[in-house]
């Protein structure tokens, strides 16, 4: 007897480890760039180039990149901009093993530049990591058993969810973004700002369809020394080679723009009136296959004594993918402000989850939106100022049939931002939220690992009763009768001139040892 497999593919999760750490840098401000007098704003990136277990810590190397808008003390440039490029080293403690390859799930950096004197600044960024890690197993289902002998079978169907495939990729993003006819031409760009709003993906035949939109904004001096910025929402649409994907399957995705460069060209009248875009979206994603797999269940044999030895296996079951969005809006008061800004340049939001729970209406977030605003202030000299906050959300992704023992995994951003001035030292901050949630619940299936034989005990069944009057009992069913009593299910249906397999407790059914002829 030979037990026929099936091997089921499934995602392992490691723990999720945050860490923060602190880079601290003097930097030089080059020969070629005006002295500093103020720091105006500053922003950074991290890249994260290599990462590895060193026995229980997780080695993580990169580089942050940063860019610092400052006024200067040059009375005809009167701001001015520089970037650059700070390495670093992080040990992370991991205290589980990881299940299979590290990565980073999130990273972020903020900034603090300090003016040591005019040609020296002090940089300290603080390094949010999110770390952790992924792998696949594979679990062995018995599926059937082939044999030389009749053996009666009892096969059930479970609906599980397993792992396609596994994949990091990048897309390359290059686009333009026209300046609008009131602008003057393009001079010098002083700072420049990609950041990746929405984002819908979807499964076609071999491959992962994506668009979305990158806010792009940049601040740059005409060529006429005049200060002017631009900001505009491009969209974008591509694909990601996905071999074997269908449209039926589902998907979890983790995206992050990466290396993005600001360049300005010609149009096609030859002057300076575009902004070219090159960046790199870095894509992981894991694609599932819902399917219905017959198991095993249950055998027994006439002439041969069958024991079946069974393993629970972890699997798992889709509930529900989702991509849901929610409004969050928030009325400031900031009278620090109420004589000086003027006009909103930029703004940018962040958006950090602090709290997720299963409720009985679904899966509740919580947390606050990070918000930057860059705007024009009542003074001649320096009319750039920053100020920085956030405001909170909450908000249910509704699964009723969300229970507190499933898995998710759930990731959001800040699709749209804007923030409006109301006049009175008065803004309102008005988000639109987007997230994604895979949520799955365990199967626990009971699998024959395998299977003994042992001879039949001649005496035992001779002593076997050859009729049975049998009066059904609460739980009982056709195939436990039939193995109990060395028959069949066809035997049993035969006897007693039933049409199907229902019988219910307090039937009365007589029961013939196979191989009995009625007299």
């Amino acid at each position: 007897m030979e037990e026929v497999r099936k091997a089921v593919h499934c995602i392992q999760t490691g723990e999720k480890v945050t860490d923060q750490f602190y880079v601290d840098e003097d930097v030089n401000v080059p020969d070629v760039r005006e002295d500093v007098a103020k720091v105006i704003l500053a922003g950074g990136r991290v890249r994260v180039e290599d990462i590895k277990m060193t026995e229980n810590y997780a080695r993580i190397t990169g580089k942050i990149t940063y860019q610092i808008l400052y006024e200067t003390e040059n009375e005809i440039q009167k701001v001015s901009a520089l970037q650059g490029k700070l390495s670093f080293e992080e040990m992370v403690y991991m205290e589980d093993e990881p299940v299979g390859k590290l990565y980073v799930r999130s990273s972020f950096a903020e900034l603090n530049v300090t003016v040591i004197h005019s040609r020296k600044l002090n940089i300290r960024v603080a390094v949010d990591l999110e770390v952790s890690s992924e792998g696949e197993s594979e679990e062995i289902l018995t599926t059937d058993v082939e044999t030389s002998e009749p053996v009666y079978k009892r096969f059930r169907t479970e609906e599980i969810l397993k792992l396609h495939s596994m994949k990091k990729d990048i897309y390359r993003i290059k686009e333009e973004m026209k300046i609008p006819a009131s602008k003057e031409n393009i001079g010098t760009l002083l700072y420049g700002e990609a950041n990746l709003r929405k984002l819908d993906t979807r499964l076609g035949t071999d491959e992962l369809l994506l668009r979305g939109e990158i806010q792009l904004f940049c601040l740059y001096e005409s060529q006429e020394q005049k200060m002017e910025w631009v900001e505009q929402n491009i969209p974008f649409e591509g694909k990601l080679e996905c071999y074997g994907a269908e449209d039926t399957m589902y998907h979890d995705i983790q995206a992050s723009l990466t290396d993005e460069n600001i360049d300005i060209r010609m149009d096609e009248d030859g002057e300076m009136r575009i902004f070219g875009l090159e960046a790199s979206l870095e894509v992981r994603c894991s694609v599932y296959e819902e399917e219905k797999t017959e198991i095993l269940d249950d055998l027994y044999s006439l002439t041969k004594e069958l024991i079946p030895a069974r393993e629970e296996k972890a699997l798992e079951r889709l509930v529900m993918q989702n991509h849901s969005r929610c409004k969050a809006a928030e009325q400031l008061n900031l009278p620090e402000l109420k004589d000086g800004m003027l006009q909103i340049c930029h703004c940018s939001g962040r958006l950090q989850m602090e709290y997720t729970k299963i409720v009985p209406e679904g899966i509740q977030v919580e947390g606050v939106i990070h918000i930057g605003m860059l705007y024009i202030k009542a003074d001649d000299e320096v009319p750039f100022d920053v100020w920085q906050g956030m405001i909170p959300y909450s908000h249910i992704i509704e699964c009723p049939k969300a229970e507190e023992t499933m898995r998710y995994d759930i990731s959001g951003t800040v699709e749209q931002l804007s923030v409006s001035l109301l006049g009175g030292g008065e803004a309102e901050v008005k988000a639109v939220l987007g997230f994604q949630i895979l949520l799955r619940e365990a199967v626990m299936v009971e699998n024959i690992e395998q299977i003994e034989e042992r001879e039949m005990d001649e005496k035992e069944a001779e002593n076997a009763p050859g009729i049975v009057g049998y009066i059904v009992k609460e739980g009982d069913d056709l195939w436990n009768l039939a193995k109990r009593y060395h028959t069949t299910e066809e035997g049993i249906q035969e006897v007693n001139e039933m049409d199907g397999r229902q019988i219910k407790a307090g039937d009365r059914i007589l029961i013939f040892k196979e191989n009995m002829s009625i007299l």
